[in-house]
């Protein structure tokens, strides 16, 4: 089945006029898109709001599960039960408090892709032409890009910006914590798109080519206690500690600690579920829906190809 106009005209005519007919409906949708940009435009505003600190902020329940290994609130106080830290004395659980705003660089990471998003759409609708298709396009294609990168951030992992616990910057900070934390405990606090993940590793010392080895340092010196860090009670703790063989996935791995060559003795991994967090992802994946069929619209009325693929 085809279409044929009549009366016929020209082949140079009928150019002509699918050109005029694509520019008038370029046109159309490049105005339709400035109302869809103010939607998306709000509803990234609702994610900088959830993410946003708001006093007095959301108490957050942190227990293992089937255990009491980790328990606490993601407020302020967590206490922690683990066979390889010894609590102090009179005590069944080493408490820890945070006493100063405990830096999340993920977090950080996040706010400032959001907002460079807000900034793209101001650029579309205010600084540039809203009547170029071909940089509305670009603009598009660097807000989904933006967007994607985002949700990669919430994701997490070691590939992330603050996803590296041995590269803490607030390690060897002892204001954070209270009492502060010992060389042998680490704590990792991230996000991942429904919740925060809590990691608490215990340490221990792993002798390296280019680190003495304790055991070979003579009695009486202090090397020992430099290298190490760790004082007599703990360090027998250590040795005399029945302990199994670790069992988790850093068992292989030899990290550098606060500037100590370590191992994770024990690992422990909890989540606390935020239905900020669950918001937030869900509207990203929504504006990137939304992102990602302006772009595919613009493409087609404007033949151009998109992510490899050409658009008819």
């Amino acid at each position: 089945m085809s279409a044929q106009i009549w009366p016929p005209i020209s082949h140079e005519q009928l150019l002509k006029e699918e050109e005029d007919s694509l520019a008038a409906e370029l046109e159309w949708l490049l105005e339709d898109l400035q109302a869809a940009l103010a939607s998306l435009k709000s509803g990234l505003e609702e994610c900088l709001a959830l993410l946003n600190v708001q006093e007095p902020g959301t108490t957050l329940a942190l227990s293992t599960l089937r255990s009491e290994t980790v328990k606490g609130f993601v407020t302020r106080d967590i206490s922690l039960r683990l066979s390889s830290l010894a609590p102090p004395r009179g005590q069944a659980s080493y408490p820890l408090r945070i006493s100063s705003p405990l830096p999340l660089p993920q977090l950080s990471a996040l706010l400032n892709l959001l907002n460079q998003a807000l900034d793209i759409i101001d650029i579309s609708t205010w600084t540039g032409d809203p009547r170029n298709g071909s940089f509305i396009s670009g603009q598009l294609r660097l807000l989904a890009e933006t967007i994607d990168e985002s949700k990669a951030v919430m994701k997490g992992g070691e590939d992330v910006v603050g996803g590296k616990w041995w590269e803490d910057d607030f390690a060897g900070d002892e204001t954070i914590f209270t009492p502060p934390l010992p060389p042998t405990l680490s704590t990792h606090l991230t996000l991942t798109p429904t919740s925060l993940l809590l990691t608490i590793r215990t340490l221990t010392p792993s002798p390296s080519p280019s680190t003495p080895n304790p055991s070979s340092t003579p009695t009486g010196s202090s090397s020992s206690a430099t290298i190490t860090g760790l004082s007599l009670r703990t360090r027998l703790t250590q040795i005399l500690a029945p302990m199994p063989a670790p069992t988790h996935d850093e068992a292989d791995r030899l990290f550098v600690y606060r500037g100590q060559d370590v191992r994770v003795r024990e690992k422990v991994r909890v989540e606390s579920q935020d239905p900020s967090l669950m918001a937030v992802g869900a509207k990203l994946s929504a504006v990137g829906h939304a992102v990602e069929g302006w772009r595919v619209k613009l493409g087609i009325v404007m033949g151009e190809e998109m992510d490899g693929v050409w658009v008819e």
